[in-house]
């Protein structure tokens, strides 16, 4: 026995249309969430009186065994049933008869879809808030293991100031410890359920929605049924999430790329993390680095197509709406791959340190030292900055560095400036010299890194929290 095409409609739906319309092809992966949701619902019915409680049991045992069937690989999608929630049902009647239609009592598609992705989301930011712990502790095991290692900072891709390789590090271990917050932020405004909206309007059933969320483990409902269907907000936020995580990957994949070129040769990756050339015998490519740079579009697409969908949508449901499904789950599984596949190419990572050492010192990074020191001295910093410059620009055009400079050179071009404050420019004291809490002293780095160490063990124990 299986569900009915709806009387209303005399003719049977085209085959064209009725491969168009289907959600199944996607929304497969929901039906544990579904089958969840319709037993909180016939459990809540049978507490209030719909349904009886025997046609309950009989209900929740069928659903169990719908349940078992798709976790085996044993239940396949029919297409003729349209969608995961039409499948559900169609199989339950297959296994309890009639009984089954008593199930959708009280309820509509419209939220029974919007509970599904709550519950599934809700799921889903709990393996992402595992999956950043995982990366942000690899980002920090890095930075322990590069805390004596001095490189080139850049601005406009230009050395500019030495700082840690530990300190650059951690400056991603933040940005993802945003992110981290955020998703947990996202997930309170997630941990709601729209079941009881019914349609648009509620139903006329004694139904308790404060109830089958609390059967669901939802600690909130919707306080309005046109929005509880209709509201997709939780999906926008959810991949503008992700979108801005995916602007940090991609910004670190970038450097990855960028650092283990022959031109700089500051990394190495892990061959296991590397690629080959079809052509060219001597490639390594960084081909991981670059599908985590090139995946980030992808995320930044299904984004801008789910605000375009939703923007002239008047209330309540559309089947629009259906397009939300693809998009939210390609960046699911778009980001939960990105996460994994780059946290094992961190913690695989391997230093260059003779390159670096070698790169070191052969620019000038000490440029704006300098101009400090003469600060420190009575200068004004324009002045100051004036006279380094012009200083800077002449080595250039002499093929000279900082550390070449002569006593008779200074006298003849920058009398100003003693030789002994170039001695003071190594990167070594450079670096030194930054010991604010957020500078790249070593002192100041190590307590970033103890910071790190002590939000992750509060950030492990709050997912283990959460996920029991």
């Amino acid at each position: 026995m299986g569900v009915a095409r709806s009387p209303r409609l005399k003719a049977a739906l085209d085959q064209r249309a009725a491969s168009f319309t289907a959600s199944l092809f996607f929304d497969w992966r929901l039906l544990p969430y579904d089958v969840t949701g319709s037993i909180a619902h016939v459990t809540m019915l049978a507490e209030a009186g719909v349904v009886s409680r025997q046609d309950c049991d009989s209900i929740v045992a069928g659903l169990q065994t719908v349940r078992e069937e798709w976790e085996a690989g044993a239940l396949q999608p029919r297409l003729e049933w349209e969608d995961v929630h039409m499948n559900v049902e169609g199989r339950l009647s297959e296994l309890i008869g009639p009984v089954a239609g008593k199930l959708h009592t009280g309820r509509s598609r419209n939220d029974q879809v919007a509970l599904d992705m709550h519950l599934y989301l809700k799921d889903v930011g709990h393996q992402m808030s595992e999956r950043l712990v995982a990366m942000i502790s690899a980002l920090a095991g890095q930075a322990k293991a590069t805390s004596d290692v001095i490189i080139p900072g850049y601005t406009h891709l230009q050395a500019a100031q030495p700082v840690l390789l530990s300190h650059h590090f951690l400056a991603y271990a933040d940005m993802l410890r945003r992110d981290y917050d955020r998703l947990r932020d996202w997930l309170i405004r997630t941990d709601r359920s729209p079941l009881g909206a019914g349609a648009l309007s509620g139903t006329p059933y004694p139904t308790r929605p404060e109830r089958t969320a609390e059967l669901l483990g939802l600690a909130d409902v919707y306080r309005n049924s046109l929005d509880a269907v209709s509201d997709r907000d939780f999906l926008l936020e959810f991949l503008a999430w992700a979108a801005i995580l995916m602007v940090h990957l991609s910004r670190l994949g970038e450097e990855l790329v960028l650092w283990s070129s022959q031109e700089f040769g500051y990394l190495t990756m892990d061959d296991r993390y590397a690629t080959g050339s079809s052509m060219m015998p001597q490639k390594k490519n960084p081909d991981v680095a670059e599908l985590v740079r090139g995946k980030a579009g992808r995320v930044f697409g299904h984004l801008s197509g789910l605000l375009v969908v939703m923007k002239g949508l008047p209330l309540a449901y559309h089947s629009d709406m259906q397009e939300d499904k693809e998009s939210v789950f390609d960046v699911v599984d778009t980001v939960g791959a990105v996460l994994t596949v780059a946290t094992g190419m961190i913690e695989t990572l391997r230093v260059n340190r003779d390159r670096i050492r070698m790169r070191l010192g052969h620019d000038f990074t000490g440029a704006t030292d300098l101009a400090d020191m003469m600060v420190q001295h009575g200068v004004p910093f324009r002045e100051a900055h004036h006279l380094v410059g012009d200083l800077v620009a002449r080595l250039e055009r002499d093929a000279m560095g900082f550390e070449n400079v002569t006593e008779e050179y200074l006298a003849r071009y920058a009398p100003t400036i003693p030789r002994a404050w170039l001695d003071e420019l190594t990167p070594d004291a450079i670096v030194a010299r930054r010991r604010q809490a957020m500078g790249t002293a070593p002192e100041s780095v190590a307590g970033q890194v103890a910071n790190l160490e002590k939000w992750l063990k509060r950030a492990v124990k709050l997912n283990a929290k959460t996920r029991a």
